[in-house]
C-alpha cells in the first residue's frame, strides 16, 4: 500500500475550503436567528449570553471537520456535522420566531417547553459535531500503511 503525502496545494485548498464553509455556518446559524443583526430577520426575545459560545463552537467545529483531511465520508459519516449545524439552529433561534414551534406549541408552549430545552439541543448538537471531528481525526490516522490489516503469508499444503 503506498501512502501519498498531501501537496502544499491540496492542503492550502483545504484550508481555504474550511475557512469558507466556517463563514457559510456562521452565517447559515447566525443570520436568520437573528443573532447576527440584519435588516433580514427580527428577534422577539433577546439573545441568551449561552448562544453565542454555542455558535462560535458550531463554527469552530465545522472548521475542523473540513480542515481534517480522511477518506471520503460515507453518506451516514458527511450526515453528522449536518445534523449538527441543523441542531444549533434550532438551539440558538428565537423560541417565539420558530413557526414550527409557534403552530405545535403556541406562544406559551414556545417559551414554557421549548426555550428551556434549547440549551440541551445545543449540547446535543455541540456533541454530534465534536463526534464528527473525533471520527474523521480517527479516520485520517488510519490513512497511512500504520492502520493497513498486515497480511500472514501462507503456507502452502500438501
Amino acid at each position: 500500500m503506498t501512502t501519498t503525502v498531501p501537496s502544499a496545494r491540496d492542503t492550502r485548498r483545504r484550508f481555504v475550503r474550511a475557512a469558507l464553509m466556517g463563514v457559510l455556518t456562521l452565517a447559515v446559524v447566525s443570520v436568520p436567528t437573528d443573532i447576527i443583526d440584519t435588516p433580514l430577520f427580527s428577534r422577539e426575545v433577546p439573545v441568551r449570553w449561552w448562544e453565542y459560545p454555542v455558535v462560535a463552537l458550531t463554527v469552530f467545529l465545522t472548521i475542523a471537520w473540513f480542515a481534517i483531511q480522511g477518506p471520503p465520508p460515507t453518506e451516514r459519516a458527511s450526515q453528522r456535522p449536518l445534523g449538527g449545524v441543523l441542531l444549533a439552529v434550532f438551539a440558538v433561534g428565537c423560541p417565539v420566531c420558530n413557526k414550527l414551534v409557534l403552530v405545535a406549541l403556541g406562544t406559551s408552549g414556545a417559551l414554557g417547553l421549548w426555550a428551556p430545552l434549547q440549551p440541551f439541543l445545543a449540547v446535543i448538537s455541540l456533541a454530534l459535531l465534536t463526534a464528527a471531528v473525533v471520527q474523521r481525526r480517527r479516520r485520517s490516522a488510519c490513512s497511512t500503511e500504520a492502520c493497513a490489516p498486515q497480511t500472514q503469508p501462507t503456507t502452502a499444503r500438501q
